[in-house]
């Protein structure tokens, strides 16, 4: 056991809960997993301290220097197979389901998320060109990424915009035609770019972001004039193209993935080739975007698995006080005490229930291609995939620090740097605020699509629990929750379409809790299927879900009627008020 997740609950999700077998043979995933969990801890873990306390720096020439460490291990996970595995053997990969490259992916998140970092990028980046790009663009930029000699990156933001990406300024100039496509001249500032700069790949290839100007030289105005363009540090020559590293970001967490601020034409312009056609560059970045933000939740999920496990395994060994009401006698394990229990089960909830949402998702990427409704499913879903393992993911991170006690915030036990790592990732790729405008918005009063095929999975899984013994009153639980959500929802379409969002996060909240809550059900009543032999591992899920269900659902209904009131509590707060 490597002691960074539970090679038993990932067995259960995958074949017991999520049936992978329908996508890829049993002995293949075992050895993915096998080899995965291996590796992650061998080469991964290892330098995870290391890689905290050497951060990245930039020498005077320009160029960005990261933990040795962190090359040696990519070069491990690259020639085992592991950044082509999900690509089709013609595309030079494996052809392994999405499905397991996450479950594969979440051993070296927990193991060193940092580091794990460049491959999730690297892998998305490569899809993109895949998907977009010409046969000359995945030849020449995405196949070296498959292979893991190059390494990728989504340069988005800038430091005047941030988030707002239709307020980008970075300007793409015609320069020509070549075998590579369309050729562009790009010059702008890109703030927050991970794996931006550093000396352990060939080259790296910049997914960039820009504008081309309209005939009076202007930039166009909000999202539609956005392409997206393939800019690599090196040009097929081997000449250095026009990208300069202006400066690194230090961070609190990730500090192995060197975050840069980089500028593209200093001198003559970036040279670049454009994806697909003009304007089309954000719908085309949302393939990657949805990719990051399953990936971030993976990684959110299995930093906060990683604490609970080390909490549990802390509060097995740690001797410290007595029972209430007995005075003498030898000091017991903590984990004797009720309240250290409480918040191990919290704990459980949080962890093993982000990485069964992140999973349940990565199974509906296998089949959105293919299946309009899952397809639905899962744009509905991804905001809470990255989101609520954030968030709650966090959570469990803060716990492990409080069963630890003291010891937890001092640099001799990991939980305080995975607490750091994790604390990120409510920001990465789009932040809470902007995931839950995206699902009231986009998702919900928009489209909607999804929602209706949540409801009948929802009620499907309650119909089910409500024939196993000792889930039924879960089952109606879970059933009058969706009740409330649905009535909220129809508030809310019935609201002005400015003030609809003014309450978006909590409902996001409350809507990521009703969603854990019906996989959580759904978890138990699989587990109650369990051959013999299974009874320990089964009961764990039970009590975990009916732990969730009396503990963790009932804040839902506070949240719920706050939104469905229309309070404008936030919305019409003065400005004013927050000055000191």
């Amino acid at each position: 056991m490597s002691g960074l997740l539970s090679r038993r609950d990932i067995d259960f999700l995958l074949h017991d809960w999520l049936k992978v077998e329908a996508l890829a043979d049993r002995e293949t995933v075992d050895a993915i997993l096998d080899l995965s969990e291996k590796l992650a801890a061998d080469t991964f873990l290892t330098h995870y301290k290391r890689g905290d306390v050497e951060e990245p720096r930039l020498d005077d020439a320009g160029q960005v220097h990261i933990c040795p460490a962190i090359g040696e291990a990519l070069t491990q996970y690259a020639e085992l197979g592991l950044f082509s595995a999900g690509f089709s053997e013609r595309q030079g990969g494996l052809g392994l389901p999405y499905l397991v490259c996450a479950a594969s992916f979440a051993f070296f998140a927990a193991a060193n998320v940092a580091t794990a970092a460049y491959p999730m990028l690297t892998v998305a980046n490569a899809r993109l060109i895949a998907a977009f790009g010409t046969a000359a663009q995945f030849e020449a930029f995405a196949r070296p990424e498959i292979e893991g000699r190059w390494f990728g990156t989504m340069c988005l933001s800038e430091p005047q915009a941030g988030s707002s990406l239709a307020d980008v300024r970075t300007r793409a100039v015609s320069d020509g035609e070549d075998a590579l496509g369309s050729r562009y001249r790009l010059t702008g500032n890109k703030m927050w770019i991970s794996g931006g700069d550093q000396d352990v790949s060939e080259n790296i290839v910049h997914l960039v972001l820009a504008k081309v100007p309209l005939t009076d030289g202007t930039l166009p105005e909000g999202t539609a004039g956005i392409s997206l363009f393939i800019v690599p540090k090196f040009l097929p020559d081997g000449a250095r193209n026009d990208v300069a590293v202006a400066g690194l970001n230090h961070k609190m967490g990730y500090r192995g993935t060197a975050n840069c601020l980089l500028n593209f034409g200093e001198q003559r312009g970036a040279t670049g080739w454009l994806v697909g056609a003009p304007g089309q560059g954000l719908r085309q970045m949302f393939q990657m975007m949805n990719e990051a933000r399953i990936g971030v939740g993976i990684g959110a999920a299995a930093l906060g698995y990683r604490s609970y496990l080390l909490s549990a395994q802390y509060a097995r060994e740690r001797l410290q006080g007595r029972p209430v009401g007995q005075r003498s006698g030898p000091p017991v394990a903590i984990i004797e005490h009720p309240d250290v229990r409480r918040m191990l089960l919290q704990q459980k909830v949080y962890a093993e229930g982000a990485l069964a949402l992140c999973l349940y998702c990565a199974r509906l990427v296998d089949t959105a291609e293919h299946d309009a409704d899952d397809a639905a499913l899962l744009g509905l879903l991804t905001p809470v995939a990255k989101t609520w393992p954030s968030e709650y993911g966090l959570a469990a991170n803060d716990i492990a620090i409080q069963i630890h006690g003291g010891y937890g915030y001092t640099r001799d036990f990991d939980v305080e740097q995975l607490w750091r790592d994790n604390r990120l990732n409510p920001i990465h790729e789009g932040t809470t605020g902007i995931q839950a405008i995206d699902l009231v918005g986009r998702k919900i009063l928009q489209d909607g699509s999804g929602l209706p095929l949540l409801a009948l999975r929802i009620m499907r899984s309650v119909k089910a629990a409500r024939g196993v013994a000792g889930l039924e009153a879960h089952a109606d639980a879970l059933s009058t929750a969706w009740q409330s959500v649905a009535a909220t929802i129809e508030a809310l379409r019935c609201r002005e379409s400015r003030t609809a969002f003014d309450n978006a996060t909590p409902f996001l909240s409350a809507f990521g809790h009703v969603v854990l809550a019906w996989l959580w059900l759904d978890q138990a009543a699989a587990a109650s299927a369990l051959d013999a032999g299974g009874e320990d591992f089964a009961g764990g899920k039970r009590h975990a879900c009916r732990f969730f269900f009396e503990c963790e659902l009932p804040k839902v209904d506070a949240l719920l009627a706050f939104v469905a009131s229309g309070s404008d509590v936030a919305a019409g707060a003065p400005p004013k008020m927050f000055l000191p």
